[in-house]
């Protein structure tokens, strides 16, 4: 039976650490020069509905790295909806390819992708959730921090798709998490009630409007941008809201010493984080973007492999 990855709720916490294991493996093999043709002969197809930089090259070079190869299919190659159906798409690339990736605006057109596919579907990116992601951001907290129970976790600014995800998986993992929003951008009801269905009994959960207050003895401070990919109508509004959600030098100071600092990218700098701080000791963003190659690896090897 075929397994999709829409959700991070799709893998249990033990299909999720044997994820991480096989992470683990591959990246320290890679880097001692070990070529790995796991995927030998398989197809990954590659749906965008959304520009990317990292989802692009991470998932194409691991498919190479695996033996395998990757189609890439930008907006005008298939047009979901329009030119076609997306039940459509589904059904004919099941019949060519081994698994398909999709970054798209909404979360339905994921899952009926999913519904349609014979063949694995990942969610590379929808408005609802950024499952990929989280298995790099997590995966990234392990290596620094030798563990994710008991470390404070905190998301600063608008509760997006990176921030559902992060909420999923600690509620899963039963991990201590602080969201600081403005009102009125705190996690959707929705969200709230998927975690309480599939939290771990430890799991807590602090909702705030105050940055200092969810920064307080963080061991991780996490930020994404105000304003997401097609939400630039409301750039002006969103900069005056989040203003005081900046992650900057006096904010970091509430958290511990040896706090570190992520954000998936793409960075407006100077507004919800500096430069100072992005490029400072404890940011950890660049091995969070390498990151993204290995679980994604590691993803592929799991769904097409088993």
């Amino acid at each position: 039976m075929k397994k999709d990855f829409v959700s991070i709720t799709d893998f249990s916490v033990d299909e999720i650490n044997e994820i991480f294991e096989i992470t683990k493996r591959l990246k320290s093999e890679t880097k001692k020069g070990k070529e790995h043709y796991i995927l030998k002969g398989k197809v990954l197809a590659m749906i965008f509905e959304k520009p990317s930089l990292r989802t692009r090259v991470t998932f194409e070079t691991g498919m190479v790295q695996l033996g395998g190869h990757a189609i890439y299919l930008s907006p005008n190659d298939i047009q979901l909806g329009k030119r076609e159906s997306v039940a459509d798409v589904a059904r004919n690339l099941s019949r060519w390819v081994n698994c398909i990736m999709a970054r798209t605006f909404a979360h339905s057109t994921v899952t009926e992708l999913a519904t349609n596919a014979t063949v694995p579907v990942i969610n590379a990116l929808s408005d609802v959730e950024h499952p990929c992601q989280i298995l790099a951001d997590f995966f990234t907290i392990l290596e620094h921090k030798g563990k994710l129970k008991d470390l404070n976790i905190t998301y600063i600014g608008d509760s997006n798709n990176v921030c559902n995800s992060i909420l999923l998986f600690s509620a899963m993992y039963g991990l201590h998490l602080r969201i600081a929003s403005p009102k009125g951008y705190e996690p959707d009801q929705s969200i709230l009630k998927k975690a309480e269905k599939f939290k771990n009994p430890s799991f807590e959960l602090l909702i705030s409007n105050e940055p200092a207050t969810a920064a307080k003895d963080a061991d991780v401070i996490y930020t994404d941008v105000w304003t997401s990919m097609g939400q630039e109508a409301e750039k002006e509004k969103r900069m005056e809201i989040f203003k005081n959600y900046q992650v900057n030098t006096s904010l970091i100071s509430k958290a511990k010493d040896d706090v570190i600092i992520m954000h998936c990218l793409p960075a407006h700098r100077g507004e919800e984080i500096t430069d100072e701080v992005l490029d400072g000791p404890h940011s950890v963003v660049l091995d969070e973007a390498e990151n993204r190659l290995h679980t994604e690896k590691a993803l592929l090897v799991k769904l097409i492999k088993g």
